[in-house]
């Protein structure tokens, strides 16, 4: 025993290193992990944890971006977060981004359901309406939104026709501050239902005819095919919808842009990401919009641990 323990000890420890790498790399995955992982590490902390721990630092001090943090900037604590929390456009932005989870979680995810319940069997004509029905999510949000600007336009526009149609007064839908987030409202979920659409497809189109065929037999009607068999089958793609809805609403930014400048009228169409864009960069505050930031990068992260810990981990 003592000689065993001896011969351990003159066992260089390149060679220890060596029997305890093949001892472990089951399968190469050592060797994957080895390989792969210090890359991708390093792109992470450079692009993500660098970037969100200066914008932590920053939400602490009045600092407008242009000179060095240590000559421009003026430390202030926690002011910038108490200047955001009593702001009413800020609590304006925050309202209408629960209205675009609300309106995602409410309208267009049941209404995506539908849809894709209608054009899951395969057949030309189905792949026909999927299509049309998938078209407005390969079109850059930039896009979209200049289209829906340029129909929401009380001059020239789609809304002008109608108007001119019935003789009516001149509509301008995104100049209206009562109308502005509605618009905007209906621009989401013709943009994004396809996308929900085509995830639970292929949800629908991954359970087995069998299945359906014995449900059938036992006298189910189509109404409980669905809500008894369908549905609960694809349940794992329905939370998967509900995850990526909830975190698109909260980053709702791009599509915004082209359709209302400066938040719309009166500041009544920001979201929370076009708040931190107009009161942090575009009025060059980049601590206050840091702040803002901090708070919009907390929600998600709650968000997506909670929903990840006590949703997507449920067994079916």
């Amino acid at each position: 025993m003592s000689a065993q323990i001896l011969s351990s000890h003159r066992t260089p420890w390149t060679q220890r290193l060596n029997a305890w790498f093949y001892r472990h790399n089951q399968g190469g995955r050592l060797t994957t992990l080895v390989l792969f992982l210090p890359p991708a590490l390093t792109v992470f902390t450079l692009f993500v944890i660098l970037p969100i721990s200066e914008s932590g630092l920053y939400s602490f001090f009045r600092w407008n971006g242009f000179t060095e943090l240590s000559e421009g900037g003026r430390f202030v604590g926690l002011r910038n977060f108490a200047q955001m929390l009593q702001h009413d456009v800020f609590h304006v932005a925050v309202w209408n981004t629960l209205k675009i989870v609300l309106i995602s979680l409410v309208i267009q995810l049941p209404l995506a359901m539908a849809v894709a319940l209608a054009v899951a069997s395969k057949s030309r004509i189905n792949n026909l309406f999927r299509l049309i029905f998938f078209l407005p999510f390969i079109l850059a949000d930039v896009v979209a939104g200049l289209i829906w600007r340029f129909i929401y336009d009380g001059g020239t526009g789609l809304v002008a026709a109608v108007t001119n149609l019935f003789n009516l007064e001149a509509f301008y839908p995104l100049a209206d501050a009562d109308w502005a987030f509605n618009a905007i409202l209906v621009v989401v979920i013709w943009k994004y239902f396809g996308y929900h659409m085509m995830i639970y497809i292929a949800g629908l189109q991954g359970i087995s005819d069998d299945m359906i065929e014995a449900a059938k037999l036992d006298g189910a009607s189509p109404w409980k095919i669905i809500t008894k068999v369908k549905l609960p089958l694809i349940w794992p793609a329905i939370r998967l919808s509900i995850f990526f809805s909830v975190i698109g609403a909260l980053q709702f930014f791009e599509m915004a842009m082209p359709l209302v400048q400066s938040g719309g009228p009166g500041g009544s169409a920001h979201t929370i990401v076009t708040y931190l864009y107009e009161f942090g960069i575009v009025r060059t505050r980049v601590g206050f919009g840091s702040a803002v930031a901090v708070v919009l990068f907390l929600a998600c992260a709650v968000f997506a641990f909670t929903y990840q810990r006590y949703v997507m981990r449920q067994r079916d």
